[in-house]
């Protein structure tokens, strides 16, 4: 499994339809809305580095009101929100 990060710049006013276009598009697990530098940053997970690559440069730039990316391929994934939900299972 191979996660990614994109950063996005977007025009101002096509930031929700932005959002909502890439959030459809498979590979994509989540688009947070942000403030600062980035106007959105798209949660990748896919089987490998090549669907990455395909994902952002043949689908994901091309939505039109990205004006600029940058993606980050993550090494490792740290997250306590996982193992949380592991062992909350049938708890109350």
């Amino acid at each position: 499994m191979t996660n990614a990060i994109v950063l996005l710049k977007v025009s101002k006013d096509r930031i929700n339809e932005v959002a909502e276009t890439i959030v459809d598009l498979e590979g994509v697990s989540e688009v947070y809305s942000l403030a600062g530098q980035f106007d959105l940053a798209a949660v990748i997970r896919t089987s490998g580095d090549s669907q990455v690559a395909s994902l952002v440069t043949e689908q994901m730039l091309k939505v039109e009101g990205i004006i600029s990316s940058e993606t980050l391929i993550a090494f490792r994934t740290y997250s306590r929100y996982d193992l949380e939900r592991m062992f909350s299972i049938g708890m109350d």
